[in-house]
């Protein structure tokens, strides 16, 4: 596992648990609003944290932590993240995963072996400004659409968010998204901050104003929608 830091503790990341957050490097999108450039597009090999100093870690924290947020980057593109979290779970951890929905086999396979407990996964814009929104044009959706469908099916506690940017996101986007998505159990729109570690600086948030009319927008279809950092 490329590891590239973990926040000892957090109360937000998981809900209803206490828990801490890995960071995986490397993903295959560049989202222009990316607030982790430095773990996707200029990832520094010797600033990664061995497996040794995180398990130490975990082991500490034993009836202290809850749970384990691994995010990225891309998890999904870990190649060993399976044996990664057989260990976390032998620790008695439950096992949080972020991702953006473009490996639905290693997703599934991953759910189906007991091994997450809880998926976040990204919903980026509406499927037809997807490719713009993730920096890659022509970009085929087909494991974005499984992933959706896979996690509405219920086999695993889910919620999909998207991280709204002024540059990308319009009214119609939401009630697109709003139309996908429609019927999902936990969905949130998350309001842009500038990291200082974007992939393109100089992206923007809306005002709390314009986020609860979006929200207002996605309702229609997700009554169970929220805000969330506004």
């Amino acid at each position: 596992m490329e590891i590239h830091g973990i926040q000892k503790m957090t109360l937000l990341d998981y809900p209803e648990k206490v828990a801490c957050t890995i960071f995986t490097a490397r993903c295959n999108f560049r989202c222009p609003f990316c607030h982790n450039a430095s773990l996707v597009t200029h990832v520094d090999a010797a600033a990664a944290i061995s497996e040794e100093e995180v398990f130490s870690f975990l082991a500490k924290r034993q009836g202290i932590l809850d749970g384990v947020c691994i995010t990225g980057g891309e998890p999904l593109l870990q190649p060993d993240i399976e044996e990664f979290i057989r260990k976390v779970k032998e620790l008695g951890y439950q096992v949080k995963l972020d991702t953006n929905g473009s490996n639905v086999l290693r997703l599934r396979r991953l759910v189906e072996q007991g091994l997450v407990d809880y998926v976040a996964m990204d919903i980026k814009n509406a499927p037809d400004k997807y490719g713009m929104t993730i920096g890659i044009e022509e970009y085929d959706m087909s494991n974005i659409f499984q992933s959706v469908d896979f996690l509405m099916s219920g086999d695993v506690p889910y919620e999909f968010r998207t991280t709204v940017v002024r540059q990308f996101h319009k009214r119609e986007d939401f009630a697109a998204i709003g139309r996908w998505i429609k019927g999902a159990k936990q969905y949130y729109l998350q309001s842009f901050v500038d990291s200082g570690d974007l992939i393109c600086p100089g992206m923007k948030g809306y005002t709390k104003e314009i986020m609860e009319q979006a929200l207002e927008i996605v309702k229609r279809n997700i009554p169970n929608a929220k805000l969330r950092g506004v």
